[in-house]
């Protein structure tokens, strides 16, 4: 028996409907149709599918995880024509075959383009949780996201290995920063799964700077990552592993202490080209999941400013990104598999939909926060997507 096409609730119409126009609310007509011309896959003739609409449509279906193809199209397609006008979608073809066609015309590089323009560290200064000591507090990490078992993925991505044979799905690798305060993914940089984090993270790190403190976790303490990181002018907080040789060379006031990195061993004999960095151990006792022991290493020297107990407090903020992640692959794109795309170009390009998607909802969710004078992070995630699937009012979702 052939399996039964999912579709929307009939009593959900109109408020999916508004969903979309939140969508291009977010990533306004204007800023899709220069992207498209900048990356030269605009629509040639308006006939058929608009390429504008397969950008919001791919946006869409991550919103809409379980839906069929030509359902989403559907609600996409009249969700936009206060936008478009009646006129300008008027002949649609809403085959699933053309939908995969158009997304494969339309490509990968204009939702990168929308995402790296669009989505930004973005919390208000005095919302709780955004800054510490005037700097933006960032989070680094990877993650993977698997898609379905086809030819072309499996030969592109790769699958894990498994403790017998390989894992059944082949899966993306990325790595991004998140913006602490709000959970917003910035940065991201995906590649296949054999490709290491910190690979990924090198070009993901190159857009810290002097405003940001990037909270790391040990994989990313390592020679060459830290100096490239620290050229940014941003504050670092790394855990170190530890076996990590960190020597006690000078004592702090407030219980840390300096030492030196050096690139090699030759370096550290000659106690030539060395970096010197801050030291933090302390224990989380009471704890029982607690290791016996953290070490935290800074580029941030100053203790009046930065002490050791305020630091490592805060490192544990980096756990952030990490419900980032869940609210990334569990509440938004609900499905075993998360990504849907059959090919490697479409994976991609769904995956730059699925961060769009993410950040306007937090998005909403921090201009929530900021005008009840809450703490973004402490909002529900979950709750905000039902509200944008259901109760987003029509004149804060279609644009003008």
């Amino acid at each position: 028996m052939g399996r039964v096409k999912a579709k929307l609730s009939a009593g959900a119409r109109l408020a999916d409907y508004l969903a979309v126009g939140f969508l291009a609310w977010n990533c306004p007509l204007d800023k899709v149709r220069a992207v498209l011309v900048a990356n030269e896959v605009q629509s040639k003739r308006r006939r058929g599918l608009p390429h504008e609409v397969l950008v919001y449509f791919v946006m869409a279906m991550v919103l809409y995880a379980e839906v069929a193809y030509e359902e989403v199209l559907r609600l996409v397609i009249e969700g936009l024509r206060p936008i478009f006008g009646e006129a300008g979608l008027s002949s649609v073809t809403v085959s699933k075959g053309a939908i995969s066609q158009a997304r494969g015309r339309v490509g990968a590089a204009p939702l990168r383009r929308l995402y790296e323009e669009q989505v930004r560290p973005h919390g208000a200064a005095d919302m709780p949780g955004v800054l510490f000591a005037g700097l933006r507090v960032m989070a680094l990490d990877g993650s993977t996201l698997e898609m379905p078992d086809e030819k072309a993925n499996a030969e592109h991505f790769g699958y894990p290995g498994v403790s017998r044979g390989e894992a059944a799905f082949p899966r993306l690798r990325f790595v991004t920063m998140a913006e602490c305060g709000t959970h917003t993914l910035c940065f991201a940089n995906p590649g296949v799964y054999a490709t290491g984090e910190i690979t990924l993270a090198g070009p993901v790190i190159d857009q810290a700077d002097a405003t940001m403190l990037v909270t790391a976790d040990r994989g990313f303490f390592n020679y060459p990552f830290w100096p490239r990181a620290a050229a940014r002018g941003a504050k670092l907080l790394f855990r170190a592993k530890a076996n990590q040789r960190l020597p006690r060379e000078t004592e702090c006031a407030d219980g840390s202490y300096l030492t030196t990195l050096y690139a090699n061993d030759k370096d550290r004999r000659r106690r030539v080209k060395g970096t010197v960095v801050r030291v933090i151990e302390y224990a989380l006792d009471g704890l029982p999941d607690a290791e016996p022991s953290y070490r935290l290493v800074t580029n941030w020297l100053d203790i009046k400013l930065a002490p050791a107990t305020e630091l490592a407090a805060l490192y544990h903020r980096r756990w952030t990104i990490e419900q980032a992640f869940d609210e990334l692959k569990t509440h938004l794109a609900t499905r075993a598999v998360t990504l849907r795309s059959k090919r490697p170009e479409l994976v991609e390009q769904e995956f730059y939909a699925l961060l769009l998607a993410h950040a306007a909802i937090r998005k909403l969710m921090s201009q929530a926060a900021q005008a009840t004078q809450q703490a973004a992070e402490d909002l529900s995630f979950v709750h905000a997507v039902r509200i944008i699937k259901r109760r987003l009012p029509a004149s804060a979702a279609l644009p003008p």
